[in-house]
């Protein structure tokens, strides 16, 4: 579902990854962790091909970077859901409205769109929300929309980049638990972070990012 094969990256000369390579199959749930600043976010931007390596390929489906056109770029958005730790949502928009901006660019209809949104608002706990604004939402809620967002075009793979970054301790446990069982119905999520704690909250693959390459490791090892 995802190949990622002999990558090299660079930001000017500053060689960020080497031959880096990581795979990935459908339903996967899988954290990739690593120190702030190891290029974590930039290896998620490769992902979704917001930035194309200097050499080797990422492939996902049937769509691979070093073959992949701007105008395919819509297409291959649609299979993955973004979760950004800093939410990204229009503050002059209700939660409706924010959902139902991803949809209309694809010409769904509006019975349609609005089926779907009160679905993925249900999936997340929020559906009561639907016409409030970000501002009238705490942090751990605004996160739940971000998730709503990112799955509202049934992708394949959802890419959580520091999810739980902004949130306590308690909300940090349930925000893995909605991705938890968004991957329990055939999704495949990838999480960065440094938060080892909400590592241990999901007993399934680790992958840790340093030096430039990804390692498989484990929870014992990350604390040694």
């Amino acid at each position: 579902m995802l190949s990622i094969k002999k990558v090299d990256f660079s930001y000017d000369s500053n060689e960020i990854f080497k031959d880096l390579d990581l795979e990935m199959t459908q339903g996967e749930f899988i954290f990739l962790v690593g120190k702030s600043g190891v290029g974590k976010t930039t290896l998620l931007q490769l992902i979704y091909m917001n930035l194309l390596p200097k050499s080797g390929y990422i492939k996902i489906g049937e769509f691979s970077s070093n073959m992949i056109k701007p105008k395919q770029l819509p297409e291959l958005r649609k299979k993955i859901g973004i979760v950004f730790q800093d939410y990204k949502l229009l503050r002059d928009r209700t939660i409706a409205e924010n959902l139902s901006f991803i949809l209309e660019v694809t010409g769904k209809p509006h019975s349609e769109i609005t089926k779907r949104i009160i679905e993925v608002l249900s999936d997340v706990g929020l559906s009561h929300r639907r016409y409030s604004y970000p501002d009238e939402l705490s942090g751990g809620e605004k996160q739940r929309v971000a998730i709503a967002r990112a799955i509202i075009n049934d992708p394949i793979l959802v890419l959580a980049d520091e999810p739980t970054g902004n949130l306590d301790p308690e909300t940090s446990g349930e925000i893995i638990d909605i991705l938890k069982k968004i991957n329990a119905r055939g999704t495949a999520v990838l999480i960065a972070t440094h938060n080892y704690e909400i590592v241990k909250k999901v007993d399934t693959k680790i992958y840790k990012l340093e030096n430039g390459k990804v390692e498989r490791t484990t929870l014992a090892q990350l604390y040694n």
